[in-house]
């Protein structure tokens, strides 16, 4: 017992300690931000006026002029939303969402540590049921890859002039980019598709009723020993299915706004564009972590699924048992009318 107990402190231990680290790692970046602002601001209070800041001023207030180019905007020397966008792109989004990123993947990487792979509490049967059909399965793994491919394209856009361009070099980085871009707008459309086709195909099932408020109280089972009841689809499951639905689909909506700029839409439009579909792609990037380590290492069994349709029993059992009764129960009233 004395043993049990020493674990379970230093158990304790290690992920408060890890907690700590965590938020440190997430916490000092901003504090530097911070600082940097503050030095900037006094540095600029002691430095004498310029001159030239006043015609500065000027231009960046937006004020139209005139030009002999026709078109959208083209009266306006300088848009100064332009560069705040920019710095916002570039300085926070950009760092905070690498920081943001790399906690989900420790946070995984420390959870799966301590508990490991949620095991079958009891043998396989032999015995399997059909989890999804050929379709959905089709459906699901195209929505995968084209998830995948996007983010591989989008963060190298994001990030590869920082992290690429020491490892390509320029000449490597722009064709490389030149192809990014190119997958990244064209599979753009393709992937919203196959969104909305999973969406509606799996909408009736992902209402949430008090089985799910029981599932998330017990998390899931992925805490303890004891695993939680499921319909069809559990807790976890509609939380990712509602997160499509959201910021999935706000990915989507501004996606197009950026891949199609001459539709008449005006230089902040596409710039506010940007910044929804840059921080819905991150949460869906940081949720899509957690939904794959499920679904892979995190849960014996869970692959099978998706890859061969059937599940054993077992599995069944203990991760989506109403779901398992319903079907008995359906095989049951159907075997019943071929009698009758």
């Amino acid at each position: 017992m004395a043993v049990a107990d020493s674990l379970n402190k230093r158990k304790k231990m290690m992920l408060w300690s890890g907690i700590i680290i965590l938020l440190a790692i997430v916490v000092l970046p901003m504090s530097g931000y911070l600082v940097t602002g503050f030095n900037e601001s006094q540095q600029q209070s002691a430095e004498p006026t310029n001159p030239r800041a006043d015609t500065w001023r000027q231009v960046r207030r937006g004020n139209e002029g005139y030009t002999a180019v026709t078109g959208q905007e083209a009266n306006e020397l300088i848009q100064g939303s332009g560069e705040s966008w920019r710095q916002v792109r570039n300085g926070p989004m950009a760092t905070y969402g690498s920081w943001f990123l790399g906690f989900v993947l420790v946070a995984i990487l420390a959870f799966y540590t301590m508990r490991g792979q949620v095991k079958l509490t009891h043998p396989r049967t032999g015995e399997t049921v059909e989890r999804w059909t050929l379709n959905e399965r089709r459906l699901h793994w195209t929505t995968a890859v084209l998830f995948i491919l996007l983010t591989i394209t989008g963060l190298s856009l994001l990030y590869g002039r920082a992290v690429l361009i020491p490892l390509l070099g320029y000449p490597g980085f722009s064709a490389y980019a030149t192809v990014a871009k190119f997958m990244h707008n064209t599979l753009g459309p393709v992937f919203m598709i196959a969104l909305f086709g999973i969406l509606i195909k799996f909408f009736r099932h992902n209402f949430f009723n008090k089985v799910d408020l029981e599932w998330f109280k017990a998390f899931g089972g992925m805490v303890g020993d004891n695993h939680p009841s499921a319909g069809r689809m559990n807790g976890g499951e509609k939380v990712w299915y509602w997160a499509l639905a959201t910021a999935g689909v706000a990915l989507c909506f501004s996606g197009l706004v950026l891949d199609f700029p001459n539709f008449g839409q005006e230089r902040e439009v596409i710039q506010l564009a940007h910044v929804i579909h840059l921080s819905t792609a991150l949460m869906l990037i940081a949720f899509s972590f957690g939904h794959i380590y499920i679904g892979t290492i995190g849960t014996e069994g869970a692959l099978e699924g998706m890859t061969t349709g059937q599940v054993d029993v077992a599995w069944a059992e203990q991760h989506h048992d109403l779901w398992l009764q319903e079907m008995r129960d359906q095989q049951a009233g159907q075997s019943r009318s071929k009698t009758d």
